[in-house]
């Protein structure tokens, strides 16, 4: 299985507020840390999280879009944006496409991050129905519809030019085929979900649960035992 090094510049594309750090947030760090310049683009507010009935609904959008940010300058990642796309009802449609192909064609990434399309049976949470759209929306805008002069004319006339992005690599994907030794950042991850308290009935069941995780993406990826790692699938394009 290929080790992932880190490069200049990373996107990262996310349904929902944490996504990025439940899945890979060792990863970015280890980037980061590496000298990579990473941004985070949120498809969704995460309206439809939480678990505290006090909470009135219409703070939650606000809430969460604070959380990420903290939980993104907690590993050193200070690029941001949100979409404000409804949780819960995430389609692949063509105005999604577009608003990713906007940020693509803006940040002009070596390399895409995010979550598979297709559903993985070993685990079904990770691939909510968001999740998956938003994976397919965005391999979409990476192939052909960024990289196409004459896809959604109004980008171009925005000044946005046409972009390549040459490698993706998707999260929770039924197969792997790559991974991110995050053993070292294990406790920056941690520290970066712990920052979603809105989402986190139980905070203590976090560490545990996302080292279990990451134990058995290091036996898939063959390291040493008491390594730790994120694993995904990468395409080349």
């Amino acid at each position: 299985m290929e080790t992932i090094e880190a490069v200049e510049k990373v996107l990262i594309v996310m349904a929902h507020p944490d996504d990025v750090d439940f899945g890979a947030a060792g990863t970015v760090a280890s980037w980061v840390r590496s000298g990579s310049n990473v941004s985070y683009l949120v498809i969704t507010d995460g309206d439809a999280g939480g678990f505290d009935l006090s909470t009135a609904r219409s703070e939650i959008p606000k809430i969460r879009r604070e959380e990420q940010r903290k939980a993104a300058a907690h590993i050193g990642v200070h690029s941001v944006e949100f979409l404000g796309y409804r949780d819960g009802s995430l389609q692949n449609v063509s105005s999604l496409v577009r608003d990713i192909s906007r940020v693509i064609r803006k940040i002009r990434p070596d390399r895409v991050l995010c979550q598979s399309p297709e559903r993985n049976y070993l685990r079904v949470p990770a691939s909510h129905p968001d999740h998956r759209a938003a994976g397919d929306a965005t391999l979409d805008a990476v192939y052909p519809y960024a990289r196409n002069p004459f896809a959604f004319p109004e980008l171009l006339e925005d000044g946005l030019e046409p972009f390549v992005v040459k490698e993706v690599l998707l999260s929770a994907h039924p197969e792997v085929n790559c991974f991110v030794d995050v053993t070292e950042t294990f406790d920056a991850k941690i520290g970066a979900i712990l920052c979603h308290n809105s989402q986190l009935p139980d905070p203590n069941t976090v560490g545990p649960m996302v080292k279990k995780w990451l134990e058995i993406g290091a036996e898939r990826a063959k390291l040493p035992h008491g390594r730790l790692a994120e694993v995904f699938f990468k395409i080349t394009i």
